[in-house]
């Protein structure tokens, strides 16, 4: 099989990965060549460099998560930026609108939202979303301005929302619930969307794929998500990974 690319995980996250250095050579050997790790808010943004500046395997997303943002500032948005100018550093991320759970009010969400979106602009950054039960919103938000590379992180958005995000140019990323049984109207959606804007994600520790569903997932069980996302295309295991692989090398920015 081709070389996989982990596009999202939280590596940086020291309960659930003590040993970030074992965990790294487990996914290596498992064909998993490069991971993503996230930085969720600023007390996180440090680690995932740090990560990412340790192992050549390794690069980070910093940003403010909606879920993170209640006591969002904007005097924060300069280290941002200049964390965002370390090349290790290949996306803006992951922010956007989580209206699932009330950890921040949606007006400062918001006001987050739009002054991150402008700084990605300002610096020439991917971006890459989170959205839980607020994909409309998050699209409306988007549609107001000029396309941007953009990037829906574990999408499950209904087929309107995909068709609205594929006209913005986004890629979407598929994780480990695209393996769950009861997961049909997902994959009939991802079937929709142009091959060539899918990516394969692990979220580790979290939405473990079958068949280790109820254990903390880790980015060596990204495999699981390209092979059951292969199916859903109709293509091989080896044809998926070459393909997710060139798109997440390109819309990073990522060299060979």
């Amino acid at each position: 099989m081709p070389d996989l690319i982990d596009t999202h995980c939280h590596l940086n996250d020291e309960k659930a990965f003590p040993d970030p250095a074992a965990e790294i050579t487990f996914a290596v050997a498992n064909g998993v060549k490069r991971m993503i790790v996230v930085g969720t808010h600023p007390e996180d943004w440090p680690k995932a460099l740090e990560l990412a500046q340790r192992f050549p395997q390794i690069h980070a997303i910093v940003g403010w998560h909606p879920n993170y943002t209640a006591p969002y500032d904007p005097a924060s948005l300069p280290w941002l930026e200049q964390l965002l100018a370390n090349p290790k550093v290949v996306a803006l991320g992951e922010i956007g609108l989580d209206y699932h759970w009330d950890y921040a009010p949606r007006d400062i969400q918001h006001r987050a939202l739009r002054d991150q979106l402008l700084l990605a602009k300002r610096v020439g950054k991917p971006v890459v979303f989170h959205a839980r039960e607020a994909y409309a919103d998050l699209l409306d938000v988007l549609e107001e301005s000029e396309p941007h590379p953009y990037l829906f992180h574990c999408f499950a958005g209904n087929a309107e929302e995909a068709r609205r995000g594929v006209a913005l140019g986004a890629y979407f990323g598929v994780d480990g619930p695209v393996t769950y049984k009861n997961a049909e109207p997902l994959r009939a959606v991802l079937a929709t969307i142009p091959s060539d804007r899918l990516v394969v994600e692990t979220d580790a520790p979290y939405m473990t794929p079958v068949p280790f569903r109820g254990k903390p997932n880790r980015p060596a069980f990204v495999r699981y998500v390209n092979d059951s996302l292969s199916t859903t295309l109709a293509l091989t295991t080896d044809e998926c990974a070459a393909l997710t692989t060139a798109n997440a090398e390109r819309f990073f920015g990522l060299g060979r």
